[in-house]
């Protein structure tokens, strides 16, 4: 999937999210990073997943549990990457339970 946004409207996005949600940008960012539901991680393009965390972030905070977090995750990479490519949705089991341990307060100080 392509973003039809120039690069300033992505750096602006970006920017506006960091500063809403804080570390959660980061944190979200590095936690797909490291569990790599799609095998793009060769260790050095940590910013790989910046594209997800800017449309995954804004609908966490409707989230209230696993099951609704992993949804969205999944979704997001089935819309970005298709069905094939991000695989079922229990690939995104573990980092659904690793976003609502790991970024539960940070998502709830920014709402």
């Amino acid at each position: 999937m392509t973003d039809s946004y120039s690069k300033e409207d992505i750096d602006r996005e970006r920017s506006d999210l960091k500063a809403r949600y804080g570390d959660a940008y980061c944190r979200l960012e590095a936690l797909l990073f490291e569990e790599d539901p799609i095998g793009i991680n060769f260790g050095h393009n940590q910013d790989e997943y910046d594209p997800e965390v800017r449309t995954i972030l804004p609908s966490l905070r409707s989230c209230s549990n696993v099951e609704e977090i992993r949804k969205i995750v999944h979704s997001e990479f089935c819309r970005w990457f298709g069905a094939d490519t991000a695989g079922p949705a229990a690939r995104y089991n573990k980092i659904a339970q690793r976003i609502l341990t790991e970024l539960s307060e940070s998502l709830a100080a920014a709402g």
